[in-house]
């Protein structure tokens, strides 16, 4: 727990700073830790990060990740998604000069992976760089970080039913339902003392989305975490784990800030 504790404290005090300045140095963290996130990938899959497909991987998560304004030296009528499909080309062809040794499915995986950590980091800048985006992104990291405590919290208490326990065996439904009624608290105090600059109606039913989206960010890294066989996606997080465990909910709900259209 004390390890724990130093870690957060450290995150935090190189945190805050990055998301109050925001601007072009959240994009650059972002797209830093979206690096990490894939590489966190390769370690869980036990594969080697020294090797092409590493570095194709890793600029395909790249294209997801940077911002709009990195990618002004394309043609006007390409876009990332242009250029990442291009990627996903080159590692199909890699299956045949390897001979299978790297196959389509190791293929698969990867581009499923740059979409999937590369988007999720893409709106942690987009979302801080909308207007009035440091308290929009605080709206959401509260429902977040909120939902997280709430579970565990409550869970702990009085869980009694496993919520899923082929892929996580201490979840409970108490615990999750528990945490979608303190994460809409706790989000309403925000909105009140917070002026967020959109409707707050909209906001709480959308709260509501967001804290079961977490949870399903959650559950879906604990899904493939016990398919590779691991307990944390790595380990640059003393007592946390690795990038993708801390930011397996937000990956899922950041996306749909966007899709929602409240940026």
């Amino acid at each position: 727990m004390k390890q724990r504790v130093i870690t957060a404290v450290v995150a935090l005090i190189f945190f805050i700073p990055v998301l109050y300045v925001g601007g072009i140095t959240i994009e650059i963290v972002a797209s830093l830790l979206a690096l990490i996130g894939m590489s966190e990938i390769f370690m869980m899959r036990k594969r080697i990060i020294v090797s092409f497909e590493f570095i194709w991987a890793t600029l395909a998560t790249l294209v997801m990740a940077v911002p709009d304004s990195f990618l002004t030296f394309l043609p006007g009528h390409l876009t990332r998604f242009h250029v990442f499909y291009l990627l996903v080309m080159l590692m199909l062809i890699h299956t045949v000069l390897t001979k299978n040794k790297f196959t389509f499915d190791d293929a698969g995986i990867l581009t499923l992976a740059s979409l999937y950590i590369g988007l999720g980091f893409h709106y942690l800048a987009a979302v801080r760089n909308a207007d009035n985006g440091l308290a929009l992104l605080g709206y959401v990291l509260v429902i977040i970080w909120s939902t997280d405590i709430g579970a565990y919290m409550i869970g702990r208490k009085i869980g009694k039913h496993k919520l899923w326990p082929a892929i996580s065996p201490n979840k409970t439904w108490e615990g999750s339902i528990g945490a979608v009624i303190v994460a809409m608290i706790l989000t309403a105090l925000y909105l009140t003392f917070v002026p967020v600059g959109r409707d707050f109606v909209q906001l709480m039913i959308l709260a509501f989305i967001f804290s079961v989206a977490g949870q399903m960010g959650d559950l879906v890294e604990s899904a493939y975490k016990r398919h590779y066989g691991v307990k944390d996606s790595g380990k640059i997080l003393p007592g946390h784990g690795g990038i993708l465990d801390r930011f397996d909910s937000l990956l899922f709900v950041l996306p749909l800030v966007f899709m929602f259209g409240i940026l």
